[in-house]
């Protein structure tokens, strides 16, 4: 009569162990893909000191600092910009431009052959060895937007093909490693998807010489003729899906601002902030200048509130650059 029950309890206690192991891989799984990575909050401006206000208005700390620098006159590392960023505990962010700015596109001694062929080398070499004795972590922005047609460094532009934008990052790299410069973040940056740009992947040295890949977008409203007002969306999610096909490096926005004119940028603030956690985003560095508009996080007193909220989504925010 109870021949057939020790088979039962067994196959009862399999099937229980199974529906267990399955429910344990389900909780596991969930955080993973549901809670979005840290984001990292960064400012770009002309002062360093910035910083400070900048944290304030956004309540959140600031852990990237962006400049510009140009290498016309063999411009020199700028210490004391990176120790104050430091000091403020953001990694200072170098975009790094080899040309004489405002000089405009056809800039022949700053084409990416000039680059290759060693012409800049000294300069390289020197700058290399600044940051190598300053002794800090530092971002290096080079050749940022390269798929664009706006710098002399761009692909398609005075000279330059994409197989020597490769060679000229790899170049870089390269004199920067002999002078023993070992704990750069070194960020490779293209501009968005436009009908101008060059695809991603013809320009992609690839993930053993890139810590970070980034990309740069703006929405110029109608103060700006770029096509009118535009969503978070439709500026930066063909890029981003792209960049996430193309590199397992952490992505990041290294240039974004929007204008008022056109509709809500306090609306657009917190939809760029919704976007940045669906597709993994990591770092976000807004344009904190008052120059083709006034991009600024703080342009008015609902666009910096809508800031102070997109910062906190999620509880994300986080103290620390991307690792």
């Amino acid at each position: 009569m109870h021949g057939d029950r020790p088979e039962r309890v067994t196959r009862h206690r399999v099937g229980a162990s199974r529906a267990l192991a399955s429910l344990l891989a389900v909780l596991i799984l969930l955080p993973a893909c549901s809670a979005p990575q840290p984001l990292a909050l960064g400012m770009a401006a002309d002062d360093v000191r910035e910083i400070d206000a900048f944290s304030r208005r956004a309540d959140a700390p600031v852990s990237m600092y962006e400049w510009f620098q140009g290498w016309a006159g063999d411009a020199p590392f700028d210490v004391a910009r990176a120790e104050a960023a430091t000091a403020r505990g953001a990694l200072p962010v170098l975009t790094w431009e080899p040309w004489s700015p405002g000089a405009g596109v056809d800039q022949p001694a700053y084409a990416l052959a000039r680059i290759i062929d060693g012409t800049h080398d000294a300069y390289i070499a020197a700058f290399a060895r600044q940051v190598r004795q300053w002794g800090g972590r530092l971002g290096i922005r080079f050749l940022h937007e390269l798929n664009a047609d706006h710098y002399p460094w761009g692909a398609g532009v005075n000279g330059n093909t994409p197989a020597q934008a490769v060679a000229a990052w790899q170049h870089v790299r390269r004199v920067f490693a002999v002078e023993g410069v070992d704990d750069a973040v070194w960020i490779w940056c293209v501009n968005v998807h436009t009908e101008r740009t060059v695809p991603f992947a013809d320009l992609f040295p690839g993930d053993d010489v890139v810590d970070w890949v980034a990309v740069d977008g703006y929405n110029g409203g109608t103060a700006l003729p770029w096509g009118g007002w535009r969503t978070p969306r439709e500026i930066f999610g063909a890029s981003l899906d792209d960049l996430h096909e193309l590199s397992e490096r952490p992505v990041v926005i290294t240039e974004v601002g929007s204008a008022e004119q056109g509709g809500s940028k306090a609306a657009w603030i917190r939809e760029l902030f919704e976007l940045a956690a669906d597709r993994d985003v990591r770092g976000l560095i807004w344009f904190e200048h008052d120059k083709e508009t006034d991009w600024r996080m703080q342009s008015t007193p609902a666009a910096a509130a809508a800031f102070r909220d997109g910062v906190t989504l999620h509880g994300r925010v986080s103290s620390q650059p991307p690792r």
